[in-house]
């Protein structure tokens, strides 16, 4: 048997940079051609080690800055001004794309439209509460405000 440290996930035998005991056969035939695994020597597992420890310290930044940005637009109130008849409805609507260019127009934060959680697009002047997926897993919603030009 060899100790190998993966490389990848690979079903059945471990996530990435676990230490594994696998066949010399299997090692050479199939992990290390495909660059799923290497030897575990002392150097490989704390250098293993050593990345995963600051992978997981960037996923960590990541989710913090994901929180502040929820909490930043959060506090956002956005005004979106369009064409609008005089019973209030839009002669175009609001689409998520609209409302991902008003963020980063007022608050500097890039959002992908599919990011902008809209049923339909918005086709009524008014109030309206906008919910927004940040990347890194957090949700904060918008008030919109859509008024007639």
């Amino acid at each position: 048997m060899a100790q190998v440290i993966l490389l990848k996930d690979v079903d059945q035998l471990g996530k990435k940079g676990d230490v594994v005991d696998v066949t010399k056969g299997y090692l050479r035939n199939y992990l290390v051609p495909r660059k799923l695994a290497s030897n575990a020597t002392d150097a490989a597992i704390a250098a293993a080690q050593k990345r995963m420890d600051e992978e997981e310290r960037q996923k960590r930044e990541a989710v913090e800055r994901a929180q502040e940005n929820a909490t930043t637009l959060g506090r956002t109130v956005l005004t979106i001004e369009q064409q609008a008849g005089e019973d209030g409805r839009l002669f175009g609507s609001v689409t998520a794309k609209d409302i991902a260019d008003a963020i980063k127009d007022a608050r500097g934060i890039r959002v992908e439209p599919s990011a902008v959680l809209l049923s339909e697009p918005i086709k009524q002047v008014g109030t309206h509460q906008v919910e927004i997926e940040v990347p890194g897993g957090a949700v904060a919603s918008v008030k919109t405000i859509v008024t007639a030009a």
